[in-house]
């Protein structure tokens, strides 16, 4: 995550690193997931599908719900921000923050 506070600090303009940007905050949130989990319950997800993860996630307690949707909005812009042409937009930069956070 600090990784990505610090390109946003950097940008001469925040929209040509917003997609960047949110990869970051996405890998940001999954690496999270892995070690609340690992400490919460003794072992994370490990397959390919998030939506495993995001299942796994939503167990912790007492915020396991609140983590699980976080984790879950990243994993939603996962592949336009890492793969489409279409940029990410301010707003969706506003959400990636959030959910990272």
């Amino acid at each position: 995550m600090e990784g990505a506070h610090t390109i946003r600090e950097f940008a001469d303009d925040e929209g040509d690193i917003g997609d960047a940007y949110v990869t970051l905050c996405v890998h940001a949130g999954i690496a999270a997931a892995d070690v609340i989990c690992c400490i919460s319950l003794g072992e994370h997800a490990q397959g390919e599908d998030h939506n495993e993860a995001v299942a796994h996630l939503s167990k912790v307690r007492p915020d396991g719900q609140d983590l699980g949707n976080s984790l879950r909005t990243l994993l939603r812009m996962k592949t336009r921000a890492g793969y489409s042409h279409q940029q990410v937009n301010t707003s969706e930069r506003k959400q990636a923050t959030r959910a990272a956070e």
